[in-house]
């Protein structure tokens, strides 16, 4: 059986990637950048980008450090967020 806490970690950190990205705002659009343009950013796939936001994946630190530099913040700054309250906040945006 998967460990519930591990499982919820990724939700939350899916959640604080997706909460990140909507922060940055296509200045052709003025609306946040997609899951496609920041895959475009970062060398990754929509799909990956997807997976992360979702908590689906596991990434390996290398990409999220890619991921950090292009969401413009530093690694304290990413992971600096309530776990608990992500934990609900992802489970609300299914």
């Amino acid at each position: 059986m998967k460990d519930l806490t591990f499982t919820y970690a990724k939700k939350a950190l899916g959640y604080r990637i997706f909460e990140l990205r909507q922060k940055i705002i296509n200045p052709e659009t003025g609306k946040p950048i997609s899951q496609e343009e920041l895959g475009l950013r970062t060398g990754l796939v929509k799909k990956t980008i997807g997976e992360l936001e979702r908590g689906n994946t596991n990434p390996e630190f290398e990409t999220l450090l890619v991921i950090i530099r292009e969401l413009n913040v530093t690694l304290q700054e990413f992971f600096n967020f309530d776990i608990e309250a992500y934990t609900k906040l992802a489970e609300a945006k299914k």
